[in-house]
């Protein structure tokens, strides 16, 4: 039975607490469509190709974790490509739905709890990579004595399905691992705080091959796109299991 976006909506609003973050773009309903859906399409970023995907699924509400909007200001004006981009939704009548933020941030369907999970380490409590009042990323723990570097990284390559940057300025074995997905490099000097071995981010920083030498911190970056698409996918999965919707992921790689 095809269900409200509004209880859909309510239903996410109530998971990931958008309001409490002081987030880069606006979370939650992007662009309306239809009332009432049966499927519903995740991704990881907002673009025409991913569109076309959704519109190829029949899908009603497509949820995004980078949307098409930035900043708190008003769109516009509207340029070429943002009209293809939102012509695309409105003929499939696809509404757009996007969660940055909180969805790095929840501690069971964000990004970095499930990479932690999926590594095999244990999700601390403890609150890392604060952003204005809110945690967005995590530290975890191996279990033990830790687990050595290597067998770290060959655990992100096949959890990735990529090869990472790595620098390699980290002890031989970690212990606490810290998690920033996607532009994560700003937190390296507070993961060195925090007393973690390595920081697993997406994307690098020309500054931080140096920065992680001098705080001896190994600094793993496994791509942007790549340590993304865990949360947004995970949050489909719910939502088919709370609603009985058809949910499909689509991959748009990007090796970023």
């Amino acid at each position: 039975m095809p269900v409200p976006v509004t209880e859909i909506l309510a239903e996410l609003d109530t998971l990931l607490a958008p309001a409490r973050f002081q987030d880069y773009c606006p979370n939650g309903l992007q662009v309306p469509g239809p009332a009432q859906v049966s499927t519903i399409a995740t991704g990881v970023s907002a673009s025409a190709e991913l569109f076309e995907l959704a519109a190829g699924e029949r899908a009603g509400l497509l949820l995004v974790h980078h949307g098409l909007f930035w900043g708190s200001s008003p769109p516009g004006p509207i340029d070429a490509q943002l009209k293809r981009r939102l012509q695309l939704l409105f003929d499939a009548d696809i509404a757009l739905a996007a969660y940055h933020l909180p969805l790095d941030a929840h501690p069971e369907l964000g990004n970095n709890a499930l990479i932690a999970r999926a590594l095999g380490a244990q999700r601390l409590e403890e609150p890392f990579a604060r952003h204005h009042d809110e945690s967005i990323g995590c530290l975890a723990r191996f279990p033990g004595e830790g687990l050595p570097a290597t067998e770290l990284l060959a655990r992100v390559r096949a959890l990735t399905e990529r090869d990472p940057l790595v620098f390699n300025s980290g002890p031989a074995h970690i212990r606490t691992l810290a998690i920033v997905s996607g532009g994560g490099c700003d937190y390296l000097a507070d993961a060195a705080s925090a007393g973690a071995d390595a920081l697993l981010t997406g994307e690098p920083t020309e500054r931080v091959m140096s920065q992680a030498r001098e705080l001896g911190l190994h600094l793993i970056a496994a791509g942007h796109y790549a340590t993304e698409t865990f949360g947004v996918r995970a949050l489909g999965e719910h939502l088919a299991e709370r609603f009985d919707l058809r949910h499909v992921f689509l991959d748009v790689p990007n090796p970023v």
